[in-house]
């Protein structure tokens, strides 16, 4: 009697450790069914990058080097050989440069010959963002108070000059610090040969706008910058920026005055303004905003269209400010922190 109670206990216990390991592998097979993936792009989260240090100094000497060869008028000489320097310097930055060429009808009915350049980072990554400035010189110093000097052309430091000088130290930003995202940096040509008329002007982007250097091309958004090198600069919030680009403008300008730059970065209206953003907005259909300045808010800088447009009038904090704002931009698009 013993012995069978013995043995049907150890029956019970047996089937009871049975039942046990079989609970055991349940769950666990529940469990592995069950886990979340954590490798689908919608949990990957990025980790924060740290923002990279913009160099102004260098920024100052692209500029002076812009300078070294001249005035940029469309179709000549000195415009050819800077052309060509700014090719191959992007290039040693680790670009990939497309040369985008067009005859520019001017106002005046001349044509010259035009290109635009384009030089690529992360080809093949889709996000992209479009950084831009234009590289030509105005023909003539119209608004100069010196009537020997209207009709010749101007050097150009800073319209023309500072953009271009800001977008290829960030270049060299992009080389020593690889990004997760395409940035496509354009320079305009042919901006700055307007007369009468909104569409005589920004024939480069206009161009580009409709002749888009990769088929079906598109970029999250894109920042312009233009005369963003003189002293004690004031970037206002114009017209066009606000209507196609507003999200993006408000978090550029945020981030800016986040990072202490109010007294450039204001949030007043600066009303209509005519710059290739607007066309990258109304024909490309990419969203993208302008930083210009415009010290009393409707006004450009004293030296605009004028002789004195020259290394002169350079400040190296307004090359500093905007080049960090810009690098801060786009690194922290980069990790989704923007």
């Amino acid at each position: 009697m013993v012995c069978v109670i013995i043995n049907r206990y150890k029956s019970i216990q047996m089937n009871s450790y049975k039942y046990i390991i079989l609970l055991f592998l349940g769950a666990l097979l529940f469990s592995c069914k069950s886990d979340p993936k954590t490798n689908t792009k919608s949990t990957i989260k990025k980790d924060p990058v740290k923002v990279p240090a913009f160099d102004a100094d260098r920024a100052y000497g692209y500029i002076e080097k812009q300078l070294s060869f001249g005035t940029r008028v469309p179709g000549t000489p000195t415009h050819e050989a800077c052309k060509n320097w700014i090719v191959q310097e992007m290039k040693a930055l680790g670009a990939d440069v497309i040369e985008q060429d067009f005859v520019a009808k001017i106002h005046t009915g001349e044509e010259w010959a035009s290109t635009n350049i384009i030089a690529q980072y992360n080809t093949h990554i889709k996000d992209r963002v479009i950084l831009s400035a234009h590289w030509d010189t105005r023909y003539m110093a119209d608004q100069d108070e010196d009537p020997n000097m209207v009709d010749k052309p101007i050097m150009g430091a800073d319209d023309g000059g500072s953009g271009v000088g800001v977008l290829m130290a960030i270049a060299k930003v992009i080389q020593d610090n690889p990004i997760d995202l395409g940035i496509d940096i354009i320079f305009w040509d042919a901006e700055d040969q307007g007369g009468e008329g909104r569409e005589t002007w920004c024939l480069g982007s206009q161009y580009w706008s409709r002749n888009k250097h990769k088929k079906n091309y598109r970029a999250k958004y894109g920042i312009n910058l233009d005369m963003v090198g003189a002293k004690n600069p004031v970037f206002g919030q114009d017209v066009w920026s606000q209507k196609y680009a507003n999200d993006t403008l408000q978090k550029v300008w945020s981030l800016a005055q986040r990072m202490g730059y109010s007294d450039m970065f204001v949030t007043k209206n600066t009303g209509d303004l005519t710059d290739d953003h607007l066309f990258v907005n109304t024909i490309a259909k990419i969203p993208m905003i302008d930083i210009i300045n415009q010290p009393d808010g409707v006004r450009f800088q004293k030296c605009w269209h004028k002789s004195c447009d020259d290394l002169s009038i350079i400040d190296k904090r307004s090359l500093r400010v905007v080049g960090q704002v810009v690098t801060a931009t786009i690194y922290k698009e980069s990790d989704g922190t923007l």
